[in-house]
């Protein structure tokens, strides 16, 4: 497909294509009604792309539904962009239960995608964007390729496949899990559509197909297969020795006394529901997404980010108060895990940004630009027309 939108949709802001804000600036945007946001959204990336060189749009949503709304409608509007969506966990700040292993395979995936400049927009809510993450480095670092004519151990791959926190099953059906059977192995790596089978002949990658993981019946052929880290944090003898050490060091108390910290030293952490939000104890410091922007990325800020990241913080707070007296289960500061507003607006005033405000009215949007809300519609059921 050519890299622009249809010729016969016309550009709902005219010039900002051409004349993008430098780094520190900001453009406001007219407000824009129903899906007219995510053809605007669009349009932009389209321009990006044209620059040279290309360039990412990042999109900052104040709520986390428009940016799965406006993950599927850019897909309509501009099938050829390549658009990733960084998933919130879909837990509350420190409750005991971690996220589904596939939101934080697609996670890992945008992020994997992002850092390696195969993504032309980004889309996550704000909210998201508070959370501190793994430095990039930890997410390259535990990133391997298994090619279709390589040699291959299978002694060698268990353990590389056990430092990046996969389990092994004896049947693969979710991400992160694995399975050997003789020369057959199955392997789910993080951020992929579908499970993978490799055949090997002696110590020699014959071939990968993908399979379905519910009838377990191969697909088709694939040359390679990329893995990424089953967890967001590092589950080796190094990670777990940091996560000891900086456990002590943040808590009082006797810690071999805490179900979790005696998980994480027994090496089974994934059976300790909630760990993602002790994170920050698995490394010197984290990162934030930031981070894993590149430098001329371009932020577009879509409506009412600073109250949405203020009723963040405040159901934070409050959710901290409440909880935090468990000494069965301590709990790290708000600041620890994630950005507060002043740290999150000083970072994101680094970078070129596009301010998109909500429509507060349909005469707001028909004087700022060409689109409208659809009229109210009546129906009379009675009526014989």
């Amino acid at each position: 497909f050519p890299r622009f939108v249809t010729p016969d949709v016309p550009p709902l802001l005219p010039g900002i294509a051409s004349a993008f804000p430098k780094p520190g600036a900001r453009l406001d945007l007219p407000a824009l009604a129903g899906s007219a946001d995510a053809l605007a959204i669009a349009q932009l990336a389209q321009s990006a792309q044209r620059s040279k060189p290309a360039r990412l749009l990042a999109v900052l949503a104040a709520s986390p539904l428009d940016a799965q709304r406006l993950l599927e409608e850019i897909a309509w509007f501009a099938p050829q962009l390549r658009v990733h969506l960084l998933p919130d966990w879909e837990t509350l700040p420190y409750d005991s239960f971690s996220p589904h292993q596939d939101l934080i395979s697609e996670r890992l995936a945008t992020l994997y995608a992002v850092s390696r400049g195969t993504c032309d927009v980004l889309l996550t809510a704000a909210t998201t964007a508070l959370t501190r993450l793994a430095p990039p480095s930890f997410l390259a670092a535990h990133t391997f390729f298994l090619k279709k004519g390589e040699r291959l151990g299978l002694d060698l791959l268990r353990a590389q496949l056990a430092l990046a926190g996969y389990q092994h099953v004896t049947q693969v059906v979710a991400p992160g899990e694995f399975s050997v059977r003789g020369g057959l192995i199955d392997l789910f790596p993080m951020g992929a559509a579908l499970p993978f089978r490799i055949d090997l002949f002696d110590e020699e990658i014959e071939s990968i197909r993908t399979f379905d993981a519910d009838s377990q019946r191969t697909l088709y052929p694939v040359p390679e297969i990329r893995t990424l880290p089953a967890r967001e944090f590092p589950l080796d003898e190094a990670g777990r020795t940091h996560f000891r050490l900086r456990f002590r060091e943040a808590f009082e108390g006797d810690a071999s006394r805490v179900a979790l910290y005696k998980d994480v030293s027994n090496g089974i952490a994934v059976a300790s529901a909630g760990i993602e939000y002790y994170l920050p104890l698995f490394f010197d410091a984290t990162a934030t997404l930031f981070d894993y922007l590149p430098q001329d990325v371009l932020l577009l800020q879509h409506h009412d980010v600073p109250g949405a990241i203020a009723e963040f913080w405040r159901d934070t707070n409050d959710r901290y108060r409440m909880m935090s007296g468990e000494r069965a289960r301590p709990l790290l500061p708000p600041g620890d895990l994630f950005l507060s507003a002043e740290q999150y607006f000083i970072a994101a005033g680094v970078f070129p940004r596009l301010m998109l405000p909500a429509a507060t009215s349909v005469a707001q949007t028909t004087l700022a630009a060409p689109a409208t809300s659809p009229p109210n519609v009546a129906v009379d059921r009675r009526d014989e027309d």
